[in-house]
């Protein structure tokens, strides 16, 4: 483990439940609605913890106060047509029961291929390149992803990203993509002979070299006004978010030291899957649970005390359909009053309400 990490939690591993006295916990992700200069907003954490429930419902939230919102499934397991119960793919498409809420799920390290945006010599290139330089197949993926997005014009993009590893590799493309066209273009003559292999192909594509070396460096303008955005607290944010369990809280902490280094603002944790009970509701086995919660939900308070910490409480059934993600989309606006030192819950959840011909399940 990373040592700066692990010993941030390991100082407070060790607090007493008499620690915890009477600490009620506050936030919401209201803020994120309220920022009306947002236009990305990435919603990531380990894998497992209500990351595609959370961007979801974030999304549908923002529906009501935005005039175009675009989610974005970036995790090759694609969740977001289960969630909503319809059919998403690589095509922006409207999701059902909304006006100006669109989803698509693409997986960036794959796209290149199917692209039809570059022609086979920049795609042969590229591929050769791969080699030399780890990642840059990825990265220009992810500037091509970019160049479409960009150009659909939504106010605002949420991210349902895959969990921390790949969500960190995703974030490093734009570096990666800087560092190896600037490299490919200083080393120009290095790469002669690779053109010179490719000479036939080129003439049948009435490619140039210089086409092919401009796309390079378009995608470099592309990933460089994006990065700019992405470091501009005023235009990104990233929604962490996490289950009050040991490693899901190595993780987050992780996350949020590699996006300080990026650059990249965050500000806001989601805990889910907390058990939060009615008075006099609790059993033996909840009390061993809460206790074990009550220790690392004390732990985010103290690493977390300048975020808008969200504390979401463990549902009864899974959260699927449109129904379902309006009641998680109240929750994460307005999040029930709990107690962290006795486990108990003061207001009432809210309630789903049946639609007729509702569908909950993936097509």
């Amino acid at each position: 483990m990373n040592n700066d990490v692990e010993s941030k939690l390991d100082s407070d591993i060790e607090w007493s439940d008499s620690e915890s006295s009477a600490v009620v916990l506050e936030g919401s992700l209201r803020n994120i609605l309220e920022q009306e200069s947002l236009r990305w907003v990435f919603v990531g954490g380990k894998g497992g913890v209500g990351k595609t429930t959370t961007s979801c419902s974030l999304a549908v939230a923002l529906s009501k106060v935005r005039k175009s919102v675009l989610l974005i499934s970036t995790d090759p397991a694609h969740n977001l047509s289960d969630a909503f119960g319809q059919k998403f793919g690589r095509k922006a498409t409207k999701v059902d029961g909304f006006d100006n809420l669109h989803a698509m799920e693409i997986d960036p390290t794959v796209e290149l291929e199917s692209s039809d945006a570059l022609d086979s010599v920049s795609k042969t290139l590229i591929s050769e390149l791969a080699s030399s330089i780890p990642g840059i197949d990825e990265a220009m993926s992810f500037a091509e992803l970019m160049k479409q997005v960009k150009a659909m014009q939504y106010d605002t993009i949420v991210f349902d990203t895959a969990p921390t590893g790949h969500t960190l590799r995703l974030l490093s493309f734009p570096s990666v993509i800087e560092r190896a066209v600037e490299k490919m273009l200083t080393l120009k003559s290095k790469f002669q002979g690779m053109f010179a292999q490719m000479q036939s192909m080129i003439a049948e594509t009435g490619t140039s070299e210089a086409e092919v070396l401009s796309k390079f460096e378009q995608a470099k303008a592309i990933v460089d006004e994006v990065n700019k955005q992405f470091k501009d607290v005023n235009r990104t944010t990233f929604v962490c978010v996490c289950i009050p369990e040991f490693l899901s809280l190595y993780e987050t902490e992780r996350l949020v030291q590699e996006l300080n280094k990026y650059e990249i603002d965050s500000h806001n944790i989601v805990v889910n899957q907390v058990l939060m009970v009615e008075d006099g509701e609790c059993c033996k086995k909840c009390t061993a649970r809460q206790r074990m919660q009550r220790k690392y939900l004390n732990q985010i308070t103290d690493l977390y005390e300048d975020f808008h910490v969200t504390i979401l409480p463990l549902l009864d059934e899974e959260v699927r359909g449109r129904d379902c993600l309006d009641v998680f989309r109240q929750l994460i606006i307005n999040p029930p009053t709990f107690d962290v030192s006795t486990g108990i819950i003061s207001s009432a959840l809210p309630k789903p309400t049946p639609r007729q011909n509702n569908t909950s399940s993936s097509q």
